[in-house]
């Protein structure tokens, strides 16, 4: 794979010069994508070539899903612990059961009666996410 300036890759990519340099950096910083800097001669400017290390990018999936997977679980943890109550107003939080006794079962943002919700089909979601995830990470 070759190099190139980030330039030649803005102009390739219909991406601005200023992303473009953002998302290199980026790359940079999780070792994706290496950079050579050279002293351009006539102006005096440094051009800065950039390759990508492909050798590098199964890795970093790999940790990427790891994270995610963490996240999953514990949400998960956090759903299957917890008794939750709404009002069914789409804008306003679920509550978890010990602050709906507190707020004797009053939504507190929008302060009608709040109902049990049955989290059920949450936690069948993150589970199967998880699952997923295990299996991709095994393979």
């Amino acid at each position: 794979m070759g190099k190139a300036t980030d330039d030649e890759l803005s102009a390739k990519t219909d991406v601005r010069l200023n992303t473009a340099r953002k998302i290199l950096y980026n790359l940079y910083n999780y070792s994706l994508v290496t950079v050579e800097r050279i002293r351009d001669e006539k102006t005096g400017w440094f051009i800065f070539y950039w390759r990508l290390q492909p050798d590098q990018i199964e890795g970093f999936i790999q940790n990427q899903k790891r994270k995610i997977l963490e996240k999953l679980e514990s949400r998960l943890k956090y759903e299957q612990n917890h008794v939750f109550y709404h009002c069914g107003t789409p804008t306003c939080n679920r509550v978890i059961f010990e602050d709906a006794v507190e707020l004797v079962f009053r939504c507190p943002t929008c302060g009608k009666p709040i109902q049990h919700v049955n989290n059920e089909k949450i936690i069948e979601t993150l589970t199967d996410k998880i699952e997923a995830i295990k299996r991709e990470l095994s393979e």
